[in-house]
């Protein structure tokens, strides 16, 4: 049997190659006949650059609270591979109110150097909440208002009185630029980035509050047009930013899938498997399991899900296109058993499955 092994990361365990060398080391176990086919994936989020192609190159940018950060991108001939998250991700400070997007910016800058015509900013797994206004700042942009205003976080914006975006890096016109979105949520309101991720990232709810009035302030002085557009709010609204830069939308999963040819690689398989850190409602708005059960479905061919913990059932598991999802914590026993040694629980859950799966 032919398996096409396929899952995104176990965010803050495991990454993605590290989550389908554990899946493969179990499978193999019980069924040794079977042919496995690994295509680690990502939705734009954190591992972006663990499955792109090209050659590394490491950068120094800006931290979300200002920290000088090692920050990693990929560059493929003429497209670089840049992963927001180097630079303002969760891991590196829960930083709603006050984070900058500043490093993303530089990032950008350094795929420019790099004389990139086509950049991929996968967006995802952000622990800031500016709008992209740090990273526009790095690019050029200037703004009435207190110093460094665009440099503050997301609830400095408020205080915005006018925003110049004519002297963004002109580089940026001779390039195209791709938002490689993981969620398709607006930039304001109840399914906007305050409301929806701000609360991950330590917001209060009077924060989430000002943080949405003030991400208001900044799509009103930019182009509240594109405040609605689907995946503005994504990253804490860096995808606001990108857009405000000429870049235009594409699912991160999407483009992945793509880049690594896994439509033809399931129409190859006899079964996919995918799977994440924690499978549930989230996952059903553009995240990487479920693209990968898409493309399973598109090809005639069932799709397991192995996930670290499983909150989707019945209806909805159907409707995503997934046959069965199982859980590690179940392998575990309990959920700090399964942090502790997550490969070790995956492996052995990989191996139950392929004893149910595999003719052997």
């Amino acid at each position: 049997m032919r398996v096409l092994v396929a899952p995104d990361k176990y965010a803050g365990t495991l990454t993605a190659p590290e989550v389908a060398q554990a899946i493969v080391e179990g499978w193999r176990a019980a069924a040794p006949e079977d042919e496995l086919d690994l295509a680690p994936v990502s939705d734009g989020g954190p591992g972006f650059v663990d499955v792109t192609p090209g050659q590394v190159r490491v950068v120094t940018v800006s931290g979300p609270r200002g920290e000088r950060v090692a920050a990693r991108l990929r560059v493929d001939g003429a497209t670089a591979y840049v992963e927001s998250a180097q630079a303002c991700g969760l891991h590196l400070a829960a930083a709603a109110v006050d984070g900058t997007t500043y490093g993303v910016g530089e990032l950008l800058r350094a795929a420019l150097d790099a004389r990139a015509g086509r950049i991929v900013v996968g967006l995802g797994g952000s622990g800031t909440n500016d709008g992209g206004a740090g990273m526009l700042a790095a690019l050029g942009a200037v703004a009435a208002g207190p110093p460094r205003v665009l440099r503050r976080g997301g609830l400095a914006l408020a205080a915005l009185d006018a925003v110049d975006l004519t002297g963004l890096d002109p580089r940026l016109a001779d390039a195209t630029l791709v938002a490689a979105t993981d969620v398709d949520n607006p930039l304001l309101g109840d399914e906007g980035a305050s409301a929806v991720f701000g609360p991950q990232k330590g917001a209060t709810p009077p924060q989430v509050a000002a943080l949405d009035a003030a991400l208001a302030r900044w799509a009103e002085l930019t182009d509240p047009r594109l405040a609605a557009r689907p995946g503005a709010g994504a990253a804490g609204g860096l995808g606001f930013g990108l857009f405000l830069a000429g870049a235009r939308p594409e699912p991160g999963i999407a483009l992945v899938l793509e880049l690594l040819h896994v439509p033809d690689r399931a129409a190859r398989a006899d079964v996919v498997i995918t799977g994440e850190g924690r499978f549930d409602r989230q996952s059903l708005r553009g995240k990487a399991t479920v693209g990968v059960a898409a493309a399973a479905r598109a090809a005639g061919r069932p799709c397991l899900v192995l996930a670290g913990q499983v909150g989707v059932a019945g209806a909805e598991l159907a409707a995503a296109g997934v046959d069965a999802a199982y859980a590690a914590v179940d392998e575990a026993g309990s959920l700090d058993e399964a942090f502790a040694h997550p490969a070790a629980h995956l492996a052995a859950l990989a191996a139950r499955v392929a004893r149910a799966w595999s003719p052997r």
